[in-house]
């Protein structure tokens, strides 16, 4: 009998040792839903950064699931939220911050991000970028797939029609008739390359807010309840767009795809580009001319909205899931991380400190163009971002291609979707 309870007592013994032994080597599972919204090998890029952060972290386990562009992410990623299917952390664009938080389906970093660490962590990256992180006080995303809006243009095809390739065009006056000089046609009297592009496709809304900034105007308030779509300052930058097809001549009739611009750019088709920083490794591999990078061009003030993605932790994840979660976001955001990260894709790195590494101070040094959007910060407002912002950017987006396709005038199109 003695003998039976000994027997049982050593099992017992093993039993919670072996359980023991399992919590203490027990493995976090995140999911990572994540958008792709250019070209070029993203992919590997974050799933490298994965493996090496996995490495470092055994008891760390991270999925990326690449759910398309931006909108299919979120609309992908809260539906799995809504179903209580296992995600905890995505990067969705930094302007959909006010429908997460409306929504509640998203925690402020300020509630586990609590040590003198997590603090510092938190201030260190730059003041333009944390406009659409920061709510009423509160850290909700952390800038991670950060970029402006730069001006592309073809050193090549400047000094064929006698422009300085080191000049590109610093005002909107500039831009037209250096647009109409660098618009070429044939014999026919077919353009066979345009002045200038700028994507109406894709994020038409991220373009007009430049124009628009550079015309003197935002578009919203800060708090997100106000939009200005009605100012003659907005129209009149609408207008300007229309113009450079319909009265300049120097960009095509219709809607340009914001897809397949790149590949346009690279081809000669456009001598001129408007497009995301985001696009600029891709550029610099893929083009066989000398390019050039520049701030955009002002009217009354030079400017660009920033752009992007943030990383957010949902609600639902478990504390245990928000501390592996946000020891994986500041590993992707510490400085050599951010740097490489850069590097690799044409994103701005979001902190300064990750320009005095090594790594890319090297690559400044050697390719200028990757500073000229963190230069452009100075200039940089927050991203168009609203409360119901899908709603809104669906309005102002449908707008601009009723004019950029010349369907309405300029004021009609814009004061019919104000609020």
């Amino acid at each position: 009998m003695k003998r039976n309870f000994m027997r049982i007592l050593f099992g017992l013994a093993l039993a919670v040792a072996v359980m023991g032994a399992t919590v203490a080597h027990a493995v976090v599972e995140l999911n990572m839903y994540y958008p792709v919204a250019v070209g070029g090998p993203i992919t590997k890029v974050i799933d490298d950064m994965i493996a090496e952060f996995e490495k470092a972290h055994p008891d760390i386990k991270v999925k990326a699931v690449y759910a398309g562009n931006y909108d299919d992410t979120r609309v992908k990623a809260l539906a799995a939220v809504k179903a209580n299917q296992p995600v905890q952390l995505s990067v969705l664009f930094s302007i959909d911050v006010f429908e997460l938080i409306d929504q509640d389906v998203i925690v402020p970093f300020d509630d586990f991000a609590t040590s003198a660490e997590d603090k510092q962590w938190l201030s260190s990256f730059y003041p333009a970028l944390m406009a659409n992180s920061i709510v009423k006080g509160k850290t909700w995303g952390i800038p991670f797939q950060r970029s402006t809006i730069v001006l592309y243009h073809n050193k090549e095809a400047f000094k064929e029609v006698g422009l300085d390739p080191n000049k590109p065009p610093a005002t909107w006056d500039e831009m037209v008739v250096m647009a109409q000089k660098l618009t070429k046609k044939d014999a026919s009297g077919n353009v066979t390359r345009w002045g200038v592009h700028i994507p109406s496709t894709g994020y038409p809304y991220w373009m007009f807010q430049a124009l628009c900034i550079q015309n003197g105007q935002e578009l919203m308030n800060q708090d997100g309840n106000k939009t200005n779509f009605d100012h003659p300052d907005v129209i009149e930058a609408l207008q300007f767009w229309r113009d450079l097809a319909a009265k300049h001549k120097v960009m095509p009739e219709g809607t340009i795809d914001w897809g397949t611009l790149r590949q346009k750019f690279l081809e000669g088709a456009t001598a001129m580009m408007w497009h995301t920083t985001g696009n600029l490794t891709a550029v610099k591999d893929g083009a066989k001319f000398d390019f050039g990078v520049s701030m955009l061009p002002a009217k009354k003030r030079r400017g660009s909205p920033t752009g992007g993605g943030n990383f957010y932790i949902f609600k639902k994840a478990s504390a245990e899931e928000r501390k592996a979660a946000l020891k994986f976001i500041k590993f992707m955001t510490s400085p050599e991380l951010t740097a490489r990260w850069s590097i690799a894709t044409g994103y701005v790195a979001t902190r300064p400190d990750a320009y005095k590494t090594p790594t890319l101070e090297k690559y400044v040094a050697e390719f200028p163009a990757a500073a000229v959007a963190r230069d452009q910060f100075q200039y940089a407002v927050a991203e168009f971002a609203t409360h119901e912002n899908a709603r809104n950017k669906k309005f102002l987006d449908d707008a601009i291609q009723s004019v950029v396709t010349g369907a309405k005038p300029a004021n009609a199109a814009i004061t019919l979707c104000d609020t």
